[in-house]
């Protein structure tokens, strides 16, 4: 089977995701690992102990384009790319990920009001026997948050799926 030009599968969910290809002009379809949200997910996304910044998001984005490039073979789809991404946010040198309730997203939030911190964000591209990584470093720093804009945000629902509780390109541009 050859792939199909211009083409690819995203594996993600990311509706901000499926948006930067749209805005780029890349044909996609979704790719979705796992049917349902209940059923268990098919990454570990937990941190090794003594796991780096950059070992942990090489390890878990290629983890996520070799599961999806696996899937398209079980599920028999047209052979095409599998594109996959994650984003960390980490301070001091702590992998912040996705708040587990929102207590958690209002102090990840604390913890980065007024602070400088790191985001890292990888693709990986995976095709035949290949996958090919990128990595891209960010630095930010957000103003400081009052406790009312923190539970205003968090309220939003917005910090509920984002690495370190908030999304720039949304509300939280505002810090």
């Amino acid at each position: 089977m050859s792939p199909i030009k211009h083409s690819i599968y995203l594996a993600s969910r990311s509706a901000r995701r499926r948006e930067l290809l749209r805005q780029i002009g890349i044909h996609h379809s979704v790719l979705l690992m796992r049917e349902t949200l209940t059923r268990p997910a098919d990454i570990d996304e937990s941190p090794l102990p003594d796991e780096s910044s950059d070992d942990y998001i090489y390890r878990v984005t290629h983890a996520k384009a070799e599961a999806g490039w696996l899937r398209i073979g079980q599920r028999g789809l047209p052979v095409k790319p599998v594109l996959a991404a994650d984003t960390v946010v980490v301070l001091d040198g702590c992998i912040l990920g996705k708040p587990r309730d929102p207590g958690h997203a209002k102090t990840m939030l604390k913890q980065l009001s007024g602070r400088e911190h790191q985001v890292y964000s990888a693709i990986g591209l995976a095709f035949e026997q290949q996958i090919r990584l990128r990595l891209s470093v960010s630095t930010l720093r957000l103003r400081e948050i009052s406790s009312q804009e923190i539970e205003t945000y968090v309220a939003s629902g917005e910090a509920h799926d984002k690495a370190g509780a908030y999304a720039i390109q949304g509300k939280a541009a505002a810090f």
